[in-house]
């Protein structure tokens, strides 16, 4: 676990987010004595800009708290490991986190990187605290994990919902779906959930497969499924797929009626920037974004906080994805230490399933498998993007809110490029 220090002290010294490690035996409750938060967190990997800016607004919770006093007057210190995008990395950093450092709560962070974490939070009783992670505890049905994401009880299908939707109100209504995703935990798990989408609305499955994580040239894949003449893709992917898969339609002049969904990276300012107008027409999924504006009041704070250090630290810049749900997150595990007065993982699994927590993203009630008890997802279309530029992208206008009904800003557009 050497290296993983390394790497942790040189992630400091390039950002300067102040963390600690903590090698101590566990503490009594009591004024003087620190809360200490640990956690694996991509630093590096295609999962970086999501790791890098959780980490910022952890951060900055931390900072909030402390200046306030601590939790029921006992300081905050975080302790986190760079996994490198690597699910192989991180059942050995909450065995070092857990045993060695003895932190007092652990935070998970996405599908591919919670799923291998969970054995080790089981063997010791401890409650896990998820973040984007999509369905992990269907496998393990463990009575301490909690998941802050929006999916709600729809599961798999609570990202695919919204594209289906938006499909459904064409004219004429589409009859075929290709359906195609990363063989990877969040990807598999995103097009399985489109799948039975389809099925129950009665579409014609004409293309179902998956591509290697590995692929570099996504031309085939494209190729494979414009074979199949669709009229919806859906597509389950991570940051560089994404963009690969978006470019490649370009480069083939492939017009599906509708092309998209659940799109990991598209959240981000650093791949909007980069593919500027290519984004136009594409449907994919979002937490928040500005045409959500009126119904989170609080976060803009949150970003006029976070924006300016992600800037200098080498942050995605705008923020809209993640930052809101890491900070909801820290928000939740703030409530559930004051309910009970402690960090005794059994008592904050027993106050969580039973309480709603107020959060910058409305109040959050979970359900017996740890997810919200309502969806949230937003489904959104990006339009009218000139050239390149993640800036053009703070205009509510560039991300169109389809889905669900209470947030809808506009109709889909279609097809493709059309």
């Amino acid at each position: 676990m050497t290296s993983l220090i390394t790497r942790r002290t040189a992630l400091v010294a390039a950002t300067g987010l102040a963390t600690t490690t903590m090698m101590r035996t566990p503490l009594a409750w009591g004024a003087d004595k620190p809360i200490v938060l640990g956690c694996s967190m991509p630093q590096t990997g295609g999962l970086a800009a999501i790791g890098k800016a959780n980490l910022l607004i952890m951060n900055i919770w931390k900072d909030e708290v402390n200046a306030k006093g601590g939790i029921m007057g006992r300081p905050v210190q975080l302790v986190y490991y760079d996994d490198q995008s690597n699910p192989a990395n991180v059942p050995g950093i909450y065995t070092k986190l857990l045993d060695v450092d003895k932190v007092d709560l652990i935070v998970t962070n996405g599908t591919n990187l919670t799923a291998p974490a969970m054995p080790v939070a089981m063997e010791r009783g401890q409650m896990v605290l998820a973040m984007f992670a999509l369905t992990v505890n269907e496998k393990f049905h463990y009575d301490r994990y909690f998941q802050t994401m929006p999916y709600g009880p729809l599961g798999k299908e609570s990202i695919s919902e919204g594209f289906f939707d938006a499909a459904a109100s064409m004219n004429p209504k589409p009859t075929t779906v290709a359906l195609v995703g990363a063989d990877a935990e969040f990807s598999k798990a995103a097009v399985e959930g489109a799948r039975d989408q389809a099925k129950r609305r009665g579409l014609k499955i004409v293309y179902d497969r998956t591509y290697p994580p590995s692929t570099v040239d996504f031309g085939p894949v494209i190729r494979g499924i414009a074979s199949s003449n669709p009229d919806l893709v859906y597509i389950g992917s991570y940051p560089v797929d994404s963009a690969g898969l978006i470019r490649a339609a370009h480069e083939l002049g492939f017009k599906p009626k509708l092309f998209g969904g659940g799109m990991v990276g598209t959240q981000s300012a650093s791949l909007k920037g980069d593919l500027g107008d290519l984004m136009n027409d594409v449907v994919s999924y979002e937490l928040y974004c500005p045409a959500a504006d009126a119904k989170f009041p609080r976060v803009k704070g949150l970003l006029d906080k976070y924006q300016p250090l992600a800037k200098t630290s080498g942050v995605d810049p705008l923020g809209y994805y993640s930052c809101p749900f890491a900070y909801c997150t820290m928000e939740i595990l703030q409530q559930a230490v004051e309910g009970i007065k402690g960090t005794d993982s059994e008592k904050l699994a027993k106050f969580m399933h039973q309480a709603t927590f107020k959060t910058i993203v409305g109040d959050i009630k979970f359900g017996e498998d740890g997810e919200w008890d309502r969806p949230q997802m937003l489904t959104v279309q990006f339009r009218g993007a000139q050239g390149k530029g993640y800036e053009q992208f703070a205009d509510p206008s560039r991300e169109v809110i389809l889905h669900p009904p209470a947030f809808k800003t506009g109709d889909v557009h279609y097809p493709m490029g059309g």
